[in-house]
């Protein structure tokens, strides 16, 4: 059992800590293009982007996609292939989805201009409660505190906050404790300072707690507990799922392939030809399920790989069948469609099916 936190009442009361990491963040921040705005439309797509990716790679990906669409009604024009294309590796292509249909409504809504109030913007969707408050805060100086992974470190290891990550109750605690400091500070720059020292200096691992300012008043370091806390959230067992893939060429129409449908992981996105089944299956028994009008003589040619893809909620255990000189007994029908080398057009692919064609 972990003991209790220390009195921070005389450490709260005069307001030490919004001042020093305020301090602590103009002399450490890092340099980020979308640092330099306060344009909500700007500050949106960063936020999105770097949910689920680390920020060295969501770097070029916010560039490309500023330039792609310049602004939401660039955005909202588009066909939602384009968007999924300028959004290609970075997965979660959910977000994109998102974006493209939040564009849309702020068009219809908003007339075009994008919100930067916080009531406006958590009725949009793929907009949350810490992606609304991050953008009305830096935009629109609004006191609403942001909460993610990195201000849950901070404020669970200086304060002796025990809650799992992910719970309401350490949820409720941090912001509750993080908006008595927010509302006497600037909100915009208060929010982003907590979440940069927890990026860079209060790390999940190998935290830089001997140069840390707070070390004295910190509970975690004081008591030993700096790798305990924050006590880490429930896991959560992932759903295993087995894809079979056939990797059909032809020397001059391409690579056979196939939209997915809505109403599962990777919609609208182009994948190899796909059987799912509940386990592993060698070709034979694969090509007969798939339906694929592939000639069987020929399948002792074949090759196979095996992969793993890893996802919030879901493994998928992925076997790449490999034809090299696959005859197809009939022309291919819809969804199936031969496209000329996927990988450098920009056709909008899920990760693992990027990954595995540009390793072959």
């Amino acid at each position: 059992m972990l003991p209790n936190s220390l009195n921070f009442n005389e450490f709260d009361r005069i307001m030490v800590f919004p001042q020093l990491i305020m301090q602590w963040y103009e002399g450490n921040k890092r340099f980020m293009p979308w640092r330099q705005t306060r344009d909500p439309y700007s500050i949106w797509v960063s936020e999105i982007i770097l949910q689920q990716t680390r920020v060295d790679q969501g770097w070029s990906y916010y560039l490309n996609f500023i330039a792609a669409f310049p602004d939401v009604k660039s955005l909202a024009a588009a066909p939602e292939e384009a968007v999924l294309s300028v959004w290609k590796g970075l997965g979660y292509y959910s977000r994109a989805r998102n974006m493209h249909h939040t564009a849309r409504v702020v068009m219809e809504r908003f007339n075009g201009k994008f919100p930067a109030t916080y009531d406006d913007l958590i009725g949009l969707k793929g907009i949350g409660p810490y992606t609304a408050a991050a953008i009305a805060s830096i935009c629109n100086d609004e006191a609403i505190p942001v909460v993610d992974g990195n201000v849950i470190r901070v404020f669970s290891r200086i304060f002796g906050f025990k809650e799992a990550v992910g719970s309401s109750t350490g949820y409720r605690k941090v912001f509750e404790k993080s908006a008595g400091f927010i509302k006497h500070s600037n909100p915009g720059i208060y929010n982003q300072a907590v979440m940069e020292f927890g990026a860079l200096q209060c790390k999940s691992r190998q935290p830089l707690c001997d140069q840390c300012l707070f070390q004295k008043d910190c509970y975690a370091y004081t008591h030993n507990l700096v790798e305990q806390l924050p006590q880490p959230a429930k896991v959560v067992a992932r759903k295993e799922r087995f894809f079979h893939y056939f990797l059909i060429t032809h020397p001059e129409k391409g690579i056979l392939m196939q939209k997915r449908g809505a109403g599962d992981i990777w919609q609208n996105l182009w994948e190899l030809p796909v059987v799912e089944s509940d386990k592993l299956m060698e070709i034979n028994e694969a090509i007969e399920l798939s339906g694929l009008p592939i000639d069987k003589s020929l399948t002792r040619q074949f090759s196979f790989t095996d992969h793993k893809h890893v996802l919030t909620h879901q493994l998928i255990r992925a076997r790449f069948f490999v034809l090299p000189k696959a005859k197809l007994m009939s022309n291919p029908v819809p969804p199936l469609k031969w496209q000329n080398d996927p990988v450098n057009n920009g056709l909008p692919m899920p990760r693992l099916i990027d990954k595995y064609l540009k390793n072959i």
